[in-house]
């Protein structure tokens, strides 16, 4: 790789050149079956018909005018997003991060209306919402915030999955404004809480006059099942982040808000140069045609419930394997050791994976992956699975 750009990432050493639905190539014509959608991204796949339209007609016509005038793709968006959240208006930016730093500024101005100057927002351990400073200090990693202090103060760390701690946090601090939580973590190892667990949250923001802020940017846009995650357990918070797989690969953010909510941030308070651009809201108008129009949201569901059985049935009997996780088509493999070797002995088989928490494999495949997709998927995986797991047991003490 040149040395002229930042060595921010551990790069592999394939060079992707092109892709189209499930299959990547690289520079090489290598081919890969990508398990990873670019990190929960392209939910549609790679090259797909109607987002490449979608971007050529609009680029053909406006690309770019800045939010100083009215931007009516944007409006269009809002309106669909609005009616299929629940919420009631939206702020555009143009990744996760920034989105939750929206949510971060809503939850702070909120607790300065209320008349408490240091406002604070409870978060959880493991968690992550971005690598800006502000989303940086929320995110509980402490791997990942070394070196960059001072952090942003302001937040109340708790376990994820534990309603307790989050009942002591609030009787300590009078000064908490929100609570803001991943329906599952995804970096953390796509750790899924207990059935009841957000809908006990909201009962407490209700009853303590609190923010209820979900970040769905890797959960949300039907990879859970359910457009959001959040509507397994029929609830609505107040504000919720997207990203990632709403644009299909454009990058786009979104902060959507309702009541006590959706009027906090006024003009001057907040704002972005590129964000909710004529391009990125054309491109996230076709995804949300095409997952309402081929029922894709429906079918991820069905789908993680055959890749889950399938990898039960496969690894059954292995005893690095500590547990299979997964709601529709967020999947995680926890391991009893460190497997990150795995993602070069995967992809030297011609499959794309990840390893997250130093534990847990984690796929993310994309919405379209059909049913020999999934077969090759699984044999290939649960293959590398036990290749890897044998050598570890056979040089153990």
């Amino acid at each position: 790789m040149t040395g002229h750009i930042m060595p921010t990432y551990g790069r592999l050493s394939i060079s992707l050149d092109r892709g189209e639905g499930a299959w990547l190539w690289d520079q090489q014509g290598n081919c890969y079956l990508d398990a990873l959608s670019g990190i929960a991204v392209c939910n549609l796949g790679h090259a797909h018909p109607s987002i490449h339209k979608a971007i050529c007609e609009q680029s053909a016509k406006l690309v770019h005018t800045s939010n100083l005038y009215r931007i009516d793709l944007q409006e269009q968006l809002a309106d669909r997003l609005t009616a299929l959240s629940g919420m009631d208006n939206a702020f555009f930016c143009n990744s996760g991060a920034e989105a939750n730093e929206a949510a971060i500024k809503i939850a702070r101005r909120y607790g300065h209306q209320k008349g408490i100057e240091n406002p604070a927002i409870i978060v959880m351990e493991k968690s992550f919402h971005g690598r800006t400073l502000a989303t940086l200090s929320a995110t509980g990693n402490t791997k990942i915030q070394q070196g960059f202090a001072p952090l942003v103060e302001g937040f109340l760390r708790v376990p994820y999955n534990d309603i307790t701690a989050i009942e002591n946090a609030l009787q300590q601090h009078s000064n908490v404004v929100a609570i803001l939580i991943e329906p599952i973590q995804g970096e953390g190892g796509v750790n899924i809480p207990a059935p009841d667990y957000l809908n006990k949250i909201s009962t407490l923001c209700d009853r303590h006059d609190l923010l209820m802020m979900l970040d769905e940017i890797q959960t949300g846009i039907g990879r859970t099942g359910k457009f959001l995650a959040y509507q397994h357990n029929g609830i609505l918070p107040d504000v919720c982040t997207l990203a990632k797989a709403l644009a299909n690969g454009v990058p786009i953010g979104a902060c959507l808000a309702r009541g006590k909510a959706d009027k906090i941030l006024t003009p001057g308070t907040h704002g972005s140069t590129f964000g909710g651009n004529p391009l990125a809201c054309s491109a996230a108008l076709a995804v949300l045609n095409e997952l309402n129009d081929g029922h894709l949201i429906e079918q991820a569901e069905i789908k993680g419930r055959m890749i889950a059985s399938k990898l039960d049935e496969l690894l059954v009997g292995n005893n690095k394997i500590v547990e299979i996780r997964h709601k529709g088509l967020m999947i995680g493999i926890e391991l009893s050791v460190p497997c990150g070797e795995l993602v070069n002995n995967a992809l030297s088989k011609g499959l794309l994976i990840n390893v997250t928490n130093e534990k847990t494999i984690r796929l993310l495949p994309p919405l379209i992956i059909d049913a020999q997709q999934i077969e090759r998927l699984v044999e290939t995986l649960t293959a590398v699975i036990h290749e890897f797991t044998e050598k570890h047991q056979a040089n153990e003490p």
